[in-house]
């Protein structure tokens, strides 16, 4: 167990803490969570590089911290009515697809390498954002009406964007057409 894995572990602590300061409307709590945790995140990623404290445990643990508290996050926001539906149900299921992806493959004995998709990595940032932005609206009683809905909207198209680049990358894999093979061969 390294420090960034403690640390990750830390972030799966706070999702809860988060999500019933949300449902409480404690939003200056849930904002300060949310911050904690994406500086969290920074911390160990800079720890694991800077000290060479990777782990292939941190390598899973990571991305399904982020991935746990943005869509809990989402869930809520929705549930209450601060974020389109339409956009929480995008980007539940572009990570349910994923995740049944890499369950089918690897059930397939033919296991996807996880790494993120340039796409993808703007895609995440882009949701953080957005919660960020609602929940500092909500907290510190601000109103920033232009950029809320285009960063809900800038967040729905990099979501379905990242889906499809992950779906043709996954096909490519399935398929035998992998890093290091061309179609054909």
């Amino acid at each position: 167990m390294t420090i960034p894995n403690l640390i990750t572990v830390l972030r799966f602590v706070l999702v809860p803490a988060v999500v019933l300061a949300m449902l409480n409307m404690r939003w200056d709590w849930a904002f300060a969570g949310f911050l904690v945790a994406g500086i969290s995140d920074g911390v160990d990623g800079f720890i694991a590089r800077r000290f060479n404290q990777h782990s292939k445990l941190g390598a899973y643990l990571d991305p399904m911290a982020d991935k746990v508290l943005l869509v809990s996050v989402f869930v809520v926001m929705g549930f209450i009515g601060q974020l389109p539906l339409w956009l929480v149900v995008t980007m539940v299921s572009r990570d349910a697809l994923i995740i049944c992806a890499v369950l089918l493959s690897t059930v397939m004995a033919h296991p996807v390498e996880m790494k993120p998709l340039y796409v993808s990595k703007g895609q995440h940032r882009r949701p953080d954002r957005a919660g960020a932005v609602v929940l500092g609206e909500l907290a510190l009683g601000l109103h920033l009406d232009p950029l809320r809905p285009a960063l809900i909207l800038l967040s729905g198209v990099l979501t379905v964007a990242s889906a499809a680049a992950y779906l043709v990358a996954w096909l490519r894999h399935m398929s035998g057409y992998g890093e290091g093979s061309t179609p054909g061969s």
